[in-house]
């Protein structure tokens, strides 16, 4: 008979191991990670395309229950990032938890035993409480482009990089000019004999202020924790105060704007080029960029930005509307992931036989982002409006996995078949957000991957993280309707 876990975590990135630390701090011993890769690190680990790094300072972009005294830089490159995990996993016994190779197919919940069955190539899994954290971009995808199959060269997706194909002597396109391009494109132009930038709309890009970070400094967080807490503070409410440009249209979101085109006039100084790169949406409305290298990099003499629509691909290149063929012997797509606003890429049966795909097709809605009425004991890291748009992803997910804690606990504790969100308690949740949204710059009119097709937005929270968090520190035993297992066992046995 197969092992019921209390917990099944699926992912072995920055949230799976975050999950299973806090799990472990918990008292909950009885868990197990699966992980479809061979090693941990998640978008840290696919993600190793030349130049590749966060957007959020190092100090930021880590757990406040983990630190790391030794980044090398102010912004980490992905590489110490995925290192940074892996010495996680180690320094907590984490490693033990994961089973490598594992992919999940579909998760299937049983009323009447309580339990999740989580199917996977490697066969079946069951547990009481299931944690997804397999993150919002677990994968990539290839643009929607006409003739994408006919082209006869080298083909590269930013999260799947070719680390073998060397670009020494060929001509380069890059597609896409988002927060991957912007980082991969200077490290390009210092490798290929040309390189051809085609953007179909321009970011805001703002100065990335990035500095190695001093020995007296790491010497100095690794003797006094303090310090580097204090120092993490500073940023974070830094970025808390940068919410008030860039999550809602202000006065300081033109001052926002104003510094973006003084770096762009200040770094390129072609007229008709800045204007090829000036935005037209408020900022925030997309994500913003982060760079001090990318303009310079499209001036280089072996660089040309190209703003005319790709109308098709061909054998030999890209063909764009004002008709000009481009040959090209590789094609770089930087053009992000597959976002799944619907639920996750595998079927999630809940109570009654409902389907998580059908309820969500119209838009992914859940109550405080991690759970969804009629999926009981399954928690979502990353899920629903819980984006931010100015400050780092981890402070939320610190949130989150609180939250999560405290309810498997009480499942657990309680000895709970299962709780389930009320319906009702989750759509007044949503109505509010939903409002609020509405205030936001996310909604100002840009076309962006935080809003489904019919402009819902499933992906960011309306508001600062520190109410993010303090909704989420308050785990409330009457927003559920618990199932005791005593209680539901009479039902069942109950004459009809």
């Amino acid at each position: 008979m197969t092992h019921t876990y209390d917990t099944l975590i699926v992912g072995a990135g920055f949230t799976g191991v975050g999950a299973a630390i806090k799990l472990s701090e918990a008292g909950v011993d009885d868990f197990v990670i699966l992980e479809r890769s061979d090693r941990v690190g998640g978008t840290w680990r696919d993600n190793t395309y030349p130049g590749a790094a966060c957007d959020i300072p190092s100090l930021l972009y880590s757990f406040s229950f983990v630190k790391n005294p030794t980044w090398s830089r102010a912004y980490s490159p992905a590489d110490e990032i995925r290192q940074h995990i892996e010495d996680m996993v180690d320094a907590f016994d984490v490693r033990r938890r994961i089973e490598f190779g594992v992919e999940v197919t579909g998760l299937e919940f049983d009323e009447d035993a309580g339990t999740w069955t989580v199917t996977t190539d490697s066969g079946p899994y069951r547990a009481r409480t299931v944690v997804l954290a397999s993150g919002p971009l677990p994968d990539h995808k290839w643009p929607d482009i006409r003739g994408l199959d006919t082209y006869q060269g080298h083909k590269i997706h930013s999260a799947n990089w070719d680390h073998d194909y060397d670009f020494t002597g060929k001509r380069v396109a890059v597609i896409g000019t988002g927060a991957s391009a912007v980082q991969i494109v200077p490290e390009l132009v210092e490798q290929a004999e040309f390189v051809k930038v085609f953007q179909r709309t321009p970011g805001w890009v703002i100065p990335r202020l990035d500095v190695a970070m001093p020995d007296a400094a790491q010497t100095l967080f690794a003797k006094v924790p303090a310090a580097q807490q204090l120092a993490r503070q500073l940023l974070f409410w830094g970025h808390e105060a940068s919410a008030t440009a860039m999550v809602w249209d202000t006065p300081l979101t033109g001052l926002v704007a104003r510094l973006g085109k003084a770096h762009l006039r200040r770094q390129v100084k072609d007229p008709w080029l800045r204007r090829q790169l000036t935005p037209d949406f408020t900022p925030g409305c997309k994500r913003m960029l982060v760079s001090s290298d990318y303009y310079p990099a499209l001036q280089k003499n072996n660089c040309k930005l190209i703003d005319w629509p790709i109308a098709t691909m061909s054998p030999v290149g890209i063909r764009t509307s004002d008709g000009v063929e481009h040959h090209l012997d590789a094609i770089v797509f930087a053009t992000g992931f597959d976002v799944h606003l619907t639920g996750p890429p595998y079927p999630v049966t809940g109570l009654g036989g409902r389907s998580l795909a059908d309820d969500w097709a119209r838009g992914a809605q859940a109550y405080k982002s991690i759970q969804a009425s009629g999926y009981p004991n399954l928690f979502f890291m990353t899920g629903p409006n819980s984006g931010p748009g100015h400050n780092s992803l981890l402070v939320y997910v610190e949130g989150q996995l609180d939250y999560a804690v405290s309810a498997i606990s009480t499942v657990l504790r309680d000895d709970l078949l299962y709780l389930d969100v009320r319906a009702d308690v989750q759509r007044r949740h949503n109505e509010r957000l939903q409002r609020r949204l509405t205030k936001t710059t996310w909604m100002s009119g840009c076309n962006s991957w935080y809003l489904t097709a019919d402009g819902f937005n499933a992906s960011m929270y309306p508001g600062f993280a520190t109410q993010y968090l303090r909704q989420m520190r308050d785990f409330e035993f009457g927003d559920y309707d618990a199932v005791a297992k005593a209680t539901h066992l009479r039902a069942v046995a109950s004459p009809a």
